[in-house]
């Protein structure tokens, strides 16, 4: 039975080839400094590549692909998507209850197959799962190192493209026939949706204007991953909630959330400390005074006590044993709960800045929807409409090249039959 606490998700990215290279130094761990995020450098090495790039860039791999023809950018504007990422990922606590490091390399194993399925293999770059980021929460919670598993995949999006001859070509025949096709890359294409939407009562849902409506495509996406993994025999996790535009605000709160109650936890625990460490240093304060108690005889240089000076320097003597051992430990528990409350503190201020700086970005959107939700609605719908068109487009375009690969394949196995025919017909006439 699935744990509700444990949800599959399967997010993408878009880069351009101005930003890939951020990415690929996170992914591929060659930065020089990892201060920003939990990387454990000694665990670096345990991260497991299921498509290592080698020493090739991802740009370098794309353009020894274009440049031998593999694929094309015929078209393309010099800031277009040239590459996807999809980060494969499960709650920490999945992969600890299932057998961590090993569990973990064989479901993402699954996750890389599944990605050759949507991109081709071909097209994928690098698959590297991550094992060297600490949870910290997970950590401070069961008392030992606990790790986030995860898997960066960066592929091109690709579609086949027919390319016909255009009226400059000097047979007229020839003239709106396919020249040649090739592999595009095209992430709009790629990720166009064709999965018609349906309400509670199985009724396919239409826009105002008589157009179906389609679910988004990395829905989609969600529900494929989850069915194969489950398929597959990974199973224990539900299905990631369906996204929405505040989805990396909320992950981002919940971060914050989760900081701001270890930081109190923290927190408490110094101001716990700092209480012990206050009684136990009165008690050894106490004993300290057992010098001043009893009447020196000059005579024999001894002391004497009176019954009530007795008891008490026995009491005393008894706890200042005990005393100056708790003393030690709470000295080096107050300066270890100290240095991890200035740790989070400063983990939580940097979340809250980050948490701003997101909020402050969505602002004018989340303005439009407050103060004029018809315009802003409105706007939705004109886009999700010229989506709409260019889905279908497509689809009608994605037919045609099928019916006419099914044809071209028909032909090619029946001319492969009529060969096997007369082959053995020679060999016939020759015995």
């Amino acid at each position: 039975m699935a744990n509700e606490n444990n949800m599959s998700c399967a997010r993408v990215k878009t880069y351009t080839a101005s930003k890939i290279g951020a990415i690929e130094r996170h992914n591929e761990r060659k930065n020089n400094d990892y201060g920003n995020v939990n990387v454990d450098p000694e665990r670096i090495p345990m991260n497991v590549h299921f498509k290592d790039p080698g020493d090739e860039s991802y740009m370098d791999i794309l353009l020894s692909m274009e440049e031998s023809g593999e694929i094309s950018r015929r078209g393309l504007k010099a800031d277009a998507v040239l590459f996807d990422e999809i980060v494969f990922d499960v709650n920490t606590m999945y992969f600890e209850t299932n057998g961590g490091y090993e569990y973990a390399k064989r479901f993402y194993q699954e996750a890389y197959r599944y990605a050759c399925k949507k991109y081709g293999e071909r097209n994928i770059i690098t698959a590297v799962m991550h094992a060297d980021e600490i949870n910290k929460a997970a950590t401070d919670e069961l008392g030992y190192p606990v790790y986030h598993y995860h898997m960066h995949l960066v592929a091109m999006p690709t579609v086949k493209k027919e390319i016909l001859w255009t009226k400059r070509c000097k047979d007229p025949k020839l003239i709106g026939t396919v020249k040649e096709t090739v592999t595009q890359i095209s992430h709009s294409k790629m990720w166009a949706s064709t999965e018609p939407l349906f309400d509670e009562n199985g009724k396919q849902i239409f826009r105002k204007n008589g157009k179906p409506k389609f679910r988004p495509s990395y829905s989609v996406l969600q529900d494929e991953f989850f069915v194969h993994m489950n398929e597959h025999g990974f199973v224990g996790f539900s299905r990631g909630k369906e996204g929405s535009g505040t989805e990396h605000l909320s992950s981002l709160e919940y971060q914050i959330q989760k900081d701001r109650e270890r930081l109190d936890a923290i927190k408490q625990k110094t101001k716990d400390a700092e209480h012990d460490f206050m009684f136990a240093e009165e008690v050894n304060k106490k004993v300290e005074e057992i010098d001043g108690i009893g009447k020196l005889n000059r005579l024999t240089g001894n002391y004497t006590l009176s019954k009530d000076e007795y008891d008490e320097v026995t009491a005393l003597a008894k706890e200042g044993v005990t005393g100056r051992a708790l003393i030690a430990d709470l000295f080096r528990s107050k300066d270890a709960y100290k240095r991890d409350a200035d740790y989070y503190e400063g983990c939580y201020v940097d979340l809250k800045r980050k948490y701003n700086t997101l909020k402050e970005k969505c602002k004018p959107f989340l303005d439009a929807l407050e103060h004029f939700p018809d315009v802003a609605r409105k706007f939705i719908e004109t886009v999700r409409d010229l989506f709409a068109k260019r889905d279908a487009a497509e689809k009608a375009e994605r037919e045609r090249i099928r019916a006419e690969k099914e044809k071209e394949a028909a032909a090619k196995k029946q001319a492969a039959l009529e060969r096997r025919m007369k082959n053995r017909n020679r060999g016939s006439r020759e015995r």
